[in-house]
């Protein structure tokens, strides 16, 4: 679906104007130095949304994740090196997948384009696409990110987990320099993808001393997570889909949301303040209005500064 031109414009003079820590985005970055850089990324984005449906909520992750950590300077693509274990390896990134897609992309663009594009512009250019290829919205990305140097794998405790509340996702985000409504608009990205159980377990079982079971679950949803994910479960793939179109890009994550059909307790916290809640049910309601939130909030959270230096040959090593 098109987001309506009015606001697209809106987005593109927004977004000129944020600032990373060494240089300002901007939308024409490549225009001149690499103009085909984002059709190379898109290609391969499309590539790889044809041989694994997975790939599009991959990527969408994989940035998000970077641009928790050092801000949006692609070390989430780095490997591990000797004594260093990398973010990627970090525990709540060894689900994270589809770097092969980014290598690829990298290799192409260097070709054409030698030391010209960063690895962190190329991921955020992969998320975008990734979305609209998975029929959601389309935007300008602002580009002109550096590549860090710096990937530990401890820094990714940093990230937001799937258990926490309202209040601790409220400081994640705020310490990044995001608000409320970008917290309800970015959790929108759970529209795409996969949980492993580990994830969820909180919810369907020991979940208070009370209860087995969190009782803003609706029941029937529930049993059928606990048929999935038992107590004692041994199959490590086991999991849940994170809304009804797993693969497709739409607002069904905020519909299921208020029926209590949610997967993690940091989708429940959407509804504990009446901010928050407002901002879901427009959202499960207007579809139009959660794409515009979105693409906002994807702008803003793809220009948190970085402390990159460099443009890497190779996204997986330093210079």
């Amino acid at each position: 679906m098109e987001i309506i031109s009015k606001f697209l414009v809106s987005v593109i003079l927004f977004s000129s104007t944020l600032i990373t820590c060494l240089n300002a985005l901007s939308v024409n970055y490549y225009h001149q130095t690499c103009p085909g850089a984002e059709s190379t990324v898109a290609k391969y984005v499309k590539k790889g949304l044809l041989n694994d449906r997975t790939v599009p909520a991959a990527l969408l992750r994989m940035h998000f994740h970077d641009c928790f950590i050092r801000g949006c300077d692609g070390s989430v693509l780095l490997d591990s090196k000797g004594g260093n274990q990398a973010e990627k390896d970090g525990p709540p990134n060894i689900s994270l997948h589809a770097f092969y897609v980014i290598d690829h992309a990298k290799k192409e663009i260097e070709e054409k384009c030698p030391g010209v594009v960063s690895c962190a512009d190329i991921l955020a250019l992969a998320a975008r696409d990734s979305v609209a290829l998975s029929g959601g919205p389309t935007w300008d990305v602002p580009n002109g990110r550096k590549d860090g140097r710096i990937s530990k794998g401890n820094d990714t405790r940093q990230l937001p987990f799937p258990t926490f509340n309202i209040t601790q996702l409220q400081q994640s985000f705020s310490q990044r320099g995001l608000a409320v409504d970008d917290l309800v608009a970015l959790s929108g990205g759970h529209t795409l993808g996969f949980s492993h159980c580990s994830s969820f377990q909180n919810r369907i079982h020991n979940f208070n001393e009370k209860t087995d079971v969190d009782p803003s679950l609706n029941p029937t949803f529930a049993a059928s997570l606990r048929q999935v994910c038992p107590v004692h479960n041994k199959v490590n793939n086991a999991g849940s889909f994170l809304d009804s179109t797993p693969t497709v890009f739409d607002n069904a994550y905020y519909k299921l949301l208020l029926q209590g059909k949610s997967i993690f307790s940091s989708d429940q916290a959407l509804l504990t303040t009446s901010t928050t809640k407002a901002l879901v049910t427009k959202y499960a309601s207007n579809q139009q209005e959660f794409f515009e939130g979105f693409v906002k909030s994807m702008i803003k959270m793809s220009s948190i500064g970085g402390g990159g230096t460099e443009i890497r040959l190779n996204c997986r090593v330093v210079n």
